[in-house]
């Protein structure tokens, strides 16, 4: 897929802002400040419905507005031309629209233009809690099965409506136990596709993490993980015995969700956890190698999304170039002109890409420099 467009209306600092983008690498410079993260921040809502640079929708609203408004043009090698457009206001929300007509449900836009982000944010994977390696995992797998998003939001329904059973007091045990039994039926159906679909889709993405870390470290450590779920699963468990395994889990556990008032095992206390050789990484990694094994997720992430999908993925790329030394920056940018797909890289001075990333008229790459107001200046 390919963003040849964006408009940004009272979005950050961007008032009412239009850029258009090349097919390859887009290279945005500027000061910090200026809106550079914010360009892309655009792009990513129109992928993913969410800002990738904050929490929460009212933050990136203009100063002195009460909404805005993102419209991104985008074509593919199997999809025609169309139109995404995002409006959000203080007292409506979000709203979005394909070609003028609106989305019934925010993911019925996740997938459409499958995206990867790579941000200084991105340590959070490999040394933060286990939430953030859920959500990178289900971000993922929504982009390329329809079906993972749906049994995700059913899995979260089911699970708020347990946990407000669980917590209502002055109700005897077995009454409460009675009335969980089809939500548990539900749980354990609904969990077993979304633990099922992990396992095979990180199977298949083992081989894109080493293959990145590889290239992208140059030393002989190799990484690994381990996909920690509900205990007492085999390997060669499909959805039906995942499913009567976690069944039996959520009744044993009953006495304590009880005590505790929520549910306490299912795909939503899940966890990944990271190795180079034998060394857990969380535990005993150093910074550096934290550094580049998040880099090298994200690369991986990139790689299965170009072997699995029909249009390859857009590529953001967020003030990343900064961290790295300049053999780590060469390898990169060589990825980067090997990725057939586009890019989009921000930075504060173009002097990193001197000489790597080729310009000009005959190639499909652009720079662009962000200056106070912002103004976008085209640079070849």
């Amino acid at each position: 897929m390919r963003i040849t467009k964006i408009k940004l209306k009272h979005f950050r600092n961007h008032s009412d802002t239009e850029v258009e983008f090349s097919s390859g690498i887009n290279l945005i410079t500027g000061k910090n400040g200026m809106g550079k993260t914010n360009l892309i921040d655009g792009i990513h809502y129109v992928c993913m419905s969410r800002s990738f640079a904050t929490a929460s929708d009212m933050y990136v609203v203009e100063q002195g507005n009460s909404g805005f408004y993102i419209e991104a043009t985008a074509e593919g090698s199997i999809r025609s031309t169309f139109t995404i457009s995002c409006s959000y206001s203080r007292g409506d929300g979000k709203k979005f629209e394909v070609n003028g007509s609106p989305l019934d449900r925010l993911t019925d836009l996740i997938g459409r233009i499958p995206v990867v982000v790579l941000s200084p944010d991105d340590k959070k994977l490999t040394n933060e809690g286990p939430a953030e390696r859920r959500s990178f995992l289900d971000a993922m797998i929504s982009q390329v099965y329809k079906s993972y998003l749906n049994d995700l939001v059913e899995y979260r329904r089911i699970v708020r409506q347990r946990n407000k059973l669980l917590s209502v007091r002055n109700m005897r045990p077995d009454v409460i136990r009675m009335q969980l039994e089809p939500w548990d039926a539900q749980l354990a159906k609904s969990g077993a596709k979304i633990i099922d679909r992990r396992r095979s889709v990180l199977a298949r993405f083992s081989s894109f993490l080493e293959e990145s870390y590889e290239r992208i470290s140059g030393i002989g450590l190799k990484p690994g993980f381990e996909y920690k779920t509900i205990p007492g699963l085999e390997e060669k468990f499909g959805s039906d015995e995942i499913e009567n395994v976690y069944l039996s889990l959520i009744r044993e556990n009953f006495d304590k969700e009880i005590e505790r008032q929520i549910t306490l095992a299912g795909p939503h206390r899940d966890d990944i956890v990271f190795y180079l050789d034998d060394m857990e990484l969380r535990k005993f990694g150093s910074q550096g190698q934290h550094r580049l094994f998040a880099l090298a997720l994200k690369l991986a992430e990139l790689a299965y999304f170009s072997d699995v999908l029909d249009d390859l993925p857009v590529f953001l790329l967020d003030d990343v170039f900064g961290d790295l030394d300049p053999s780590k920056i060469i390898v990169l940018t060589e990825m980067l002109k090997s990725h057939k797909g586009q890019s989009f890289i921000t930075a504060a001075n173009q002097a990193p890409f001197e000489g790597l990333i080729p310009f000009g008229n005959e190639y499909s790459n652009k720079k662009f420099s962000v200056t106070e107001g912002p103004v976008i200046n085209i640079e070849n």
